[in-house]
């Protein structure tokens, strides 16, 4: 699998003590190139203002430039919420979704895969407001440009331990979402009433306890959902929002998940569902994950498992009775 990466994206917070560290990508990085799995790279790019103006208004990117700038030397606030930003957050926030961007654009036009190892992470970021680490929303950026340029369908795949509200916020339209959270972990979205199917694309949330909800539980979950909203939606480009805080021991999230088993298993069960219904076309964005040994792993069996998939089916009595249910559903409306 190709590797979108930047050394860019380690000024972001540079100095300032935050769990979104410049450390989550330089690590990843570096143990990727120890194990051989760097060699395939394509070059990310900055994200001009139009396409980020497909998820985002134009009066949000103003206020992102007005309150990057009033930042100086220091830290700060967005103005709408709770991300930390400083004096490069913007030319890295930019280069991230690009780096999305290039990441779509290689797996289009080659039928492969590809893994952004980009930071700010960008699922939380709502059209009109910056929240949870995040600027601006790398997947549904690609998701949208995948959209608009091919006429195609986009599934994004969530399974970060919090729920991408802002990525849910841009489905439609030929863009679906679906998503396992804790919940009513932050940001305190996705509860199983917000499940929609139109025409334009599903939002399918599935959430699950904060904590201790294992990995059979987390896989088998994984391995009946995923497979029944793809053949509903039947997308011609998966976006993967790899988010690996579920992973057990993790500061942010845990849900008491073995990362690596779960990582292989949800990176051979993506590679399944694209070349059912994708032409093998995934792209996979980073978002959480923040003990950076772990972190590491995960995403380094997730570049493994996806070019070589396969793998054990996990025990779908594992799944509790209220994200079965939820299961169940989708397979209703394949009927």
């Amino acid at each position: 699998m190709v590797v979108v990466y930047d050394e860019v994206f380690t000024e972001h917070l540079r100095g300032v003590a935050h769990p979104e560290s410049p450390d989550r990508v330089a690590f990843v990085a570096n143990r990727l190139d120890a194990l051989g799995l760097f060699a395939s790279r394509v070059a990310a790019r900055d994200a001009s203002d139009a396409e980020l103006e497909r998820v985002h208004p134009h009066a949000y990117l103003e206020r992102v430039k007005r309150d990057v700038a009033m930042v100086g030397d220091g830290a700060g606030y967005l103005s709408t919420g709770d991300t930390v930003v400083d004096a490069s957050s913007l030319t890295v926030a930019r280069r991230a979704a690009g780096g999305a961007l290039a990441a779509m654009e290689h797996a289009t036009a080659h039928d492969c895969a590809a893994f952004a190892l980009v930071r700010p992470p960008g699922h939380h970021a709502e059209p009109a407001r910056g929240m949870g680490f995040c600027v601006f929303g790398n997947a549904a950026v690609a998701a949208r440009a995948f959209v608009a340029s091919t006429g195609g369908r986009a599934l994004v795949v969530d399974f970060d331990y919090h729920h991408g509200n802002g990525t849910q916020a841009c489905a439609g339209d030929g863009v679906s979402f679906v998503s396992t959270h804790a919940f009513p972990a932050y940001p305190g979205t996705g509860g199983a009433s917000e499940q929609r199917f139109d025409a334009g694309g599903a939002v399918v949330n599935v959430p699950l306890p904060p904590h201790g909800y294992g990995t059979e539980a987390f896989v088998a979950t994984w391995q009946r959902l995923l497979p029944a909203v793809a053949a509903r939606v039947r997308p011609d480009l998966i976006v993967v929002s790899a988010g690996y805080d579920f992973a057990a021991g993790d500061p942010v999230g845990d849900l008491g998940v073995e990362a690596v088993p779960a990582a292989r298993a949800l990176a051979s069960l993506v590679r399944e569902t694209a070349d059912e219904y994708a032409r093998g076309r995934a792209v996979y964005c980073l978002e959480g994950g923040y003990d950076v040994e772990t972190l590491a792993a995960a995403v380094a069996e997730t570049l493994r498992a996806h070019d070589a998939p396969g793998g054990e089916t996990a025990d779908g009595g594992a799944i509790p009775l209220r994200q079965r249910a939820i299961a169940d559903a989708v397979d209703a409306w394949r009927t």
